[in-house]
């Protein structure tokens, strides 16, 4: 971590704006945010009024333009522990002003801070350290990034979830936004408002914004308004506004605030979800007695903050409104399926449209997507040109075949005198009522009297409190969450950070955890993937990057196909539980529990295909060496698997001491187990000589008929790893194959080829065995790894069917096998399948190495009368060996 005092080192600024390729960095924008960098212009006025004391304009603009200096001139990603502090609003200026794009998360929630730091490998991290003290930890010196040149800012729609789905917002959706919002409001540089929402949530942050855009204070506070002590402050730094949620006005009347004596006080805004429309009258006429204006006010994160906004003195004749389009903003009505003329999709227009959504690091490059916004309200035009949101077309939902609005039976609710969140979970209506303990029937009479639902469709909890976000919205999850009936389920995770524990070995496996973070490898990345898929159903191409939790959420979705619903059922008939269960079944256990269960044949799943291809080589590489058939290619097309493993699992957005700890790690997993057992073969047979004990035939080994050359694969595998874990060992190295994602094993591919072609005059012993020559292949796999567009894919696909030919002399099907495999590796990454395939393929693609190295002690003996048998042994004993192995590893932590 970077202390503040302390100096980034910044690299070279880039030339220009065009926009790079994946992972090259884009220089800072020259503009940036202009009411960022146009601070100074209010010199000594009165910008920050804070606990530690005041900040002028001037003051907060040298204090930003040295953060900025220490951020650096090449664009970066920034994350920042949002908070309402003078460090997090320097830090967030300081990157808006200089065109460093910044995710703002919650920095009171570390679930949160951890989960969007893992989807995004940000270049910088800002934020406290655990004593309190801010920090600028740089994990990036140069973007691994590539930024499109009008992003900005980042921000969650969900609340502190940590959910991976951004809104980008580009430099113009906040100046347009600030501009508007400040000019419909009537803010001046006289002005003081308080910080009363969290800075991550983007009405928090717009009121900062807004009051920076015309030289307003602002108090900048994390008190709550129900704390005496914020009033206090708020009346020393002559506070003229005020902003909240519905919750927020809760708290108000709990503290008496009609009863207040608050003399500066110009205007009190409200947004952030449906205040009840007598409410609305009553704060109105609250402050036209006391001389201050209520603005109810509407928006989303997706359109940077506001869309519409109640002119103060139309809230008594329309409260139930949100008002008229924000300046240079518009709205349309789009009809909708199953709904009447009065109620249609609200459409907003305006430059403050985010760009669009970002679902991972890859969507930072795009441009805009989204040329308005549909809201999802169904909304309707009063006959004075106001319009009023009538409903949620996301929330509708159909239960026992009636349509519902939970929206609308909170209203019908709040007119019997109950406040309740109201929410929609399966063929059932979850309610919590405010207050209402000893009620639940008659609300359950009410709702019923409403909906037309049957009673036992409808569950009601009343509890002294609503559950509410961070942000003080409704927390409908937990309303679903807290009605359910009670039942001893394990909780959220729990079986999933079992069966992580059970298979990676790991004692501390939490919900934020993820295959990669946990430094998984290929050796067991095909059993947790098969296992998990059993569990969940069909997995995410990128589940090894995602935590436990994102894997939990999605298996819980609600929407699901009817194919996944047919799956799910024969899956919970397969798995429910015996009267009897030691410990889980693994292995060829559970392969032959799968193959002998008829369900399972109906079960659909898909397979990945470097699986496959593992299962399938090692099943032709041991047939063709017994000549029980003659398919040979499979090993040279497994070192293509293992570069693409390699990229998968060991170049993952660790710091790079961690990287090369897993993948000094990931050697000995494999050279430790190869070592003993060709030692044993070594000590108890002629046939091989030290060097190959030692891995090192390849150097020293002669061109003779005996089976030194057997291992030519594993010790190749171990060279290439041993190799690049040097050279990531430096610096420079490491960060390049972070920029260059797909450039770096391209380079090496060709490299390689150099001993491909043996331009060098090398003259190897076994030309297609030795590593300097077949290295290009794995490099190959590595690259196919890292190809995202069809492009890349292509020009790999001619580099083989131009480099492999040649290889193998006269072989034409060698030839082609190779090819073929390694064009299905780089096209298809997973291919159809049944669970009990799958269970098969499992054991044997997890188990590839440890048949491959000891059947060349089981089918000699047995080939020859025997061949099937010799077959059927030789993947016996090496799956026998990789449960030993396993075991033994599990009491050698160090293996």
């Amino acid at each position: 971590m970077i202390h503040p005092s302390q100096s980034l080192a910044a690299p070279p600024a880039a030339p220009s704006l065009v926009p790079c390729p994946r992972g090259v960095p884009l220089p800072v924008r020259p503009d940036g945010v202009p009411f960022a960098r146009e601070l100074a212009a209010y010199g000594d006025r009165l910008a920050l009024i804070t606990p530690e004391g005041e900040l002028s304009y001037r003051e907060l603009a040298e204090r930003v333009a040295a953060t900025a200096e220490r951020l650096g001139p090449v664009r970066r990603l920034v994350l920042l522990a949002g908070a309402n502090r003078t460090d997090a609003l320097v830090t967030h200026l300081a990157a808006l002003s200089a065109g460093h794009p910044v995710l703002l998360v919650p920095g009171d929630n570390e679930s949160a801070f951890r989960s969007l730091t893992q989807a995004y490998a940000p270049d910088v991290v800002a934020g406290p350290d655990a004593d309190g003290v801010w920090t600028l930890h740089e994990r990036h010196r140069e973007s691994v990034h590539t930024l499109h040149p009008d992003l900005a800012l980042l921000l969650s729609t969900s609340g502190s979830t940590g959910s991976p789905k951004l809104v980008r917002l580009s430099q113009e959706n906040l100046q347009a936004n600030a501009e508007s919002i400040a000019t419909y409001l009537g803010i001046d540089d006289t002005d003081r408002a308080a910080t009363t929402l969290p800075m991550h949530y983007c009405y928090g942050l717009s009121v900062i914004h807004s009051h920076l855009v015309r030289g307003a204070g602002l108090v900048l506070t994390e008190r709550s308004v129900s704390d005496p002590a914020f009033w206090e402050e708020f009346r020393a730094a002559r506070g003229t506004s005020l902003a909240g949620v519905p919750y927020s006005f809760d708290l108000l009347d709990r503290v008496g605030f009609e009863r207040m004596e608050l003399p500066h006080l110009r205007r009190v805004t409200q947004a952030g979800g449906r205040l009840a429309p007598e409410r609305v009258l009553r704060y109105a006429e609250l402050g036209r007695r006391s001389g201050w204006e209520f603005f109810v006010m509407y928006g989303q994160t997706e359109a940077t903050a506001r869309m519409a906004y109640l002119p103060p003195h139309l809230a008594a004749e329309h409260p139930g409104t949100v008002g008229v389009p924000i300046p240079g903003g518009s709205f349309r009505l789009r009809p909708v399926d199953g709904h009447g003329s009065d109620a249609r999709e609200l459409v907003y227009s305006g430059p403050n449209v985010m760009l669009g959504y970002a679902r991972g690091s890859a969507d930072l490059s795009l441009g805009r997507t989204v040329r308005e916004l549909h809201t999802g309200d169904l909304a309707r035009r009063t006959s004075d040109g106001l319009y009023e949101i009538v409903g949620r077309r996301a929330r509708f939902a159909k239960i026992f075949g009636l349509r519902i609005d939970p929206q609308r039976v909170e209203t019908v609710l709040e007119q019997h005198g109950v406040t309740a969140y109201c929410a929609a979970d399966g063929e059932a209506l979850a309610v919590c009522a405010l207050g209402a303990a000893g009620e639940e029937t008659r609300i359950q009479r009410l709702i019923v009297a409403e909906c037309g639902l049957p009673a036992r469709a409808v569950r009601v909890r009343g509890l002294a409190r609503l559950p509410r976000l961070a942000t003080g919205k409704p927390d409908y999850e937990a309303v679903r969450r807290l009605t359910r009936p009670e039942e001893p389920v394990p909780a959220p995770g729990e079986d999933l950070r079992r069966l992580y524990a059970e298979i990676l070995d790991h004692a501390d496996v939490t919900e934020d955890s993820s295959f990669v973070g946990l430094g998984g490898d290929s050796l067991c990345y095909v059993e947790l993937s098969l296992r998990l898929e059993e569990a969940l159903g069909r997995l995410p191409a990128d589940w090894h990057t995602s935590t436990i939790r994102e894997l939990q959420a999605l298996a819980a979705a609600p929407e699901r196909s009817d194919e996944r619903k047919e799956r799910d059922q024969h899956d919970d008939q397969r798995d429910a539980p015996e009267p009897r269960r030691a410990r889980p079944a693994s292995g060829l256990r559970k392969a032959l529990r799968s193959w002998t269960t008829v369900d399972s044949w109906r079960t659909l799943r898909t397979l990945e295909t470097s699986i496959a291809l593992r299962a399938v080589g090692i099943v032709c590489i041991v047939g063709s060496h017994i000549q029980l058939f003659d398919v040979k290619g499979f090993a040279h097309v497994l070192l293509g698997v293992a570069g693409y493993n390699f990229a998968r699992f060991q170049l993952t957005d660790a710091g790079r001491r961690e990287r090369l700890r897993r993948l000094w790690r990931s050697i000995a997993r494999i050279a430790v187990p190869s070592m003993v057992w060709i030692t044993c073969a070594v000590v108890l047979t002629d046939f091989y000589e030290p060097a190959n004990a030692l891995l090192l035939n390849s150097l020293f080994g002669q061109a003779t008929d005996r089976f030194e050359w057997a291992y030519w694969f594993v010790e190749a595998l171990v060279h290439f790893l041993v190799v690049l874990a040097v050279l990531l060992a430096i610096p420079l190295l490491d960060r390049l194959e972070r920029r260059y994602a797909f450039g770096v094993p391209l380079i090496l591919m060709g490299i390689g080829l150099i001993g491909r072609y043996d331009l060098l005059g090398l003259e190897p012993v076994r030309p297609h065995l030795s590593p300097t020559v077949v290295f290009w292949l794995f490099a190959l796999g590595w690259a196919a790894a890292r190809a995202c567009t069809a492009g890349q894919r292509a020009l790999l696909t001619a580099t083989l069917l131009l480099t492999v030919p040649g290889l193998f002399q006269d072989q034409p099907l060698r030839t082609a096998i190779v090819i073929a495999g390694l064009v299905l590796l780089i096209w298809v990454p997973t291919l159809p399948s049944l669970a009990p395939v799958n269970a098969l393929v499992g054991v044997l693609a997890s188990s590839t190495l440890y048949i491959y190295l000891t059947h060349y002690q089981v089918y000699p003996y047995l080939e020859d009368g025997f061949p099937f048998t010799a077959l059927f042994a030789s993947l016996a004993v090496g799956v026998g060996y990789r449960a030993v192995v396993t075991r033994m590893a599990r009491r050698i932590r160090w293996l």
